[in-house]
This record gives C-alpha cells, structure tokens and sequence, in this order.
C-alpha cells in the first residue's frame, strides 16, 4: 500500500510509520517544517495548503492530528488550539481525500466522544456526551463528511489512552511508581479505557486493509479497567506499593478543567467493531500491557 500520513511524529504516528515501513508499505510522511527527504511532503492545514498530487495514487490517508489535551491546563485558547489542530486539519485532508479519489480515510479521535459515562460499558452505537471533549471529537469527526460523501471509507479511530514504552502517560507516570509515590486518583471508580502501542498499530493497519470497518471503531484493549485496578496493576508492574490517593478536590484545583472530564470521568468502552471484523489482540489485560510497556 502506499499511506499518506498526517500528524506522524507522535507517540502513535512514528510507532505506525515504522510499523508499516517494516511490512514493505510505501509511507509518504505530511510535515510542518522544510522537508528531510523523499518521503516527506509539506503541509499547512491552517492555511489550506496541501500539495494534491503527494495523495494521487494512495490507497489510504491516516490522520493523526492533534495537540495533547493534558499538555497544557486548559484555558479558553488552549481549549481552541486543542479543537482547531484536530478539526481543521481533518477539514483540508478530508477534502483531499474527496477530490483525489482516495479509497480509504483513517481518522483519529478518541474515547472521550462518549463524555463520562460511569460504570456503563459503550460501544460504537453508543451516543455522544455533552462535554468539552465529547462535542469536539463529535465535530473532529463530522469533519471527515466530504471524504465519506466522496465515497471514501472513513474510519474514525476512536483512541482509548496508549500505552508505551516509549513516553505518553506511561513515560510520566513511570518514575512516579517507581518512588512507591503511585496511587488512585479521586474515587478511582472512574473507567480508564487504554491499549498497548502494538494494539494501537495493528488495529490501525487492520482498519486500512479490512473493508468491513467504516464509521466509528473503538481502539481500546478489551477489557477496560477502573482507576483503582489501573494502580493495583501498575504497583505490581513495578514492584513498588501505590497506597495513595489524590482527592478530586485536589485535581481539580492543580489541572483544572481537564481533571475533571479527562482523569475523574472515563469510559467503559469496549471495542466491539474491531472484534467482531475478527480482530486479534496482543495485549488482552492491562497486566499484559504494562508488562509488555515496562519489561
């Protein structure tokens, strides 16, 4: 296959160019700054400037666009940075994709398109939540409409938090542990949906490659856990005691807004496309991934 890729030198996008470089696919990387070779083309979503002619040809785009959302404490223009680098990068490539004919769009969004949605498991036909997060990964994924109108297969990645052994909130969390300074965060009863990084970039591939996938598609392992099993499972990957908790109060007073919807809220989401496309998991527990991430 030849695959254009747009946000490629994030935690999943490098792991997913590799990936696909390593099974002989031709990968054409989109980047902000001045080019470092033949597989790289320029790009500038915000002022829709995009060579057409790099997309002639491919059988599929990925995009991956997207500031972290726990980078920074949100404040009204972060919040706006935060939506803009993942709507208006999608706008330009979807219309790309439309008028170049590409087969095969693969988006990213994430989990939080459900809002907090308790101890109740969800899946792809579950509705959208009503918070920050979920209306923008709503709007993130509206934005792909001209591709799937143009007859594309879109695919909306809905992301649940990776887990690698290359940074991410692994990479923060791990020294943490390891000083024993681990523990729940608020009631820990809130549902953290996450998968390992191979997972993440298989599923990618089998999305591209399997044309019963089109629409929503939970990436998520498939069996989420609460933020207290999360910490059990990271005490013993570690071998250190995680015996604290960290009140919501407290969160929220330090992170602010995003403490609330993005670590006291989660999603008990369950990936149902992938499974029933017949879709195999390396990491079927958190225990498999963490010991995978940290060994």
């Amino acid at each position: 296959m030849r695959v254009v890729i747009a946000g490629s030198s994030g935690l999943i996008g490098t792991a997913l160019v590799s990936s696909l470089r390593s099974d002989n696919h031709d990968v054409v990387r989109l980047v902000r700054r001045s080019t470092a070779g033949p597989d790289e083309s320029r790009w500038d979503p915000d002022h829709d400037r995009l060579d057409l002619s790099v997309l002639q040809g491919a059988d599929a785009v990925v995009n991956l666009c997207g500031v972290g959302i726990g980078d920074k404490r949100w404040s009204g223009s972060y919040k706006q940075a935060i939506r803009d680098s993942r709507i208006v990068a999608t706008d330009v490539l979807a219309e790309a994709v439309a008028s170049q004919k590409v087969p095969v769009l693969a988006n990213a969004s994430a989990v939080g398109y459900y809002g907090d949605t308790g101890d109740n498991i969800v899946d792809e036909d579950s509705p959208a939540g009503t918070d920050f997060l979920a209306t923008t990964c709503r709007d993130w994924e509206l934005a792909t409409e001209p591709a799937r109108k143009a007859g594309a297969r879109v695919v909306n990645l809905r992301s649940g938090v990776v887990i690698s052994p290359h940074g991410g909130m692994l990479g923060r969390l791990r020294r943490t542990y390891s000083f024993g300074l681990g523990g729940r965060l608020g009631n820990g009863r809130q549902y953290f949906p996450w998968i390992s990084l191979e997972d993440e970039c298989d599923a990618i591939k089998f999305a591209l490659t399997n044309s019963e996938l089109s629409g929503p598609v939970n990436l998520t392992g498939p069996a989420p856990v609460t933020n207290a099993q999360f910490n059990d499972a990271m005490s013993r990957a570690v071998h250190r005691p995680a015996p604290w908790i960290v009140p919501g109060f407290a969160l929220e007073a330090l992170i602010g807004e995003f403490a609330k919807s993005g670590i006291l809220g989660g999603q008990r989401a369950i990936p149902a496309a992938l499974e029933k496309a017949g879709f195999s998991f390396r990491h079927n527990t958190i225990g498999e991934a963490l010991a995978a991430a940290l060994g």
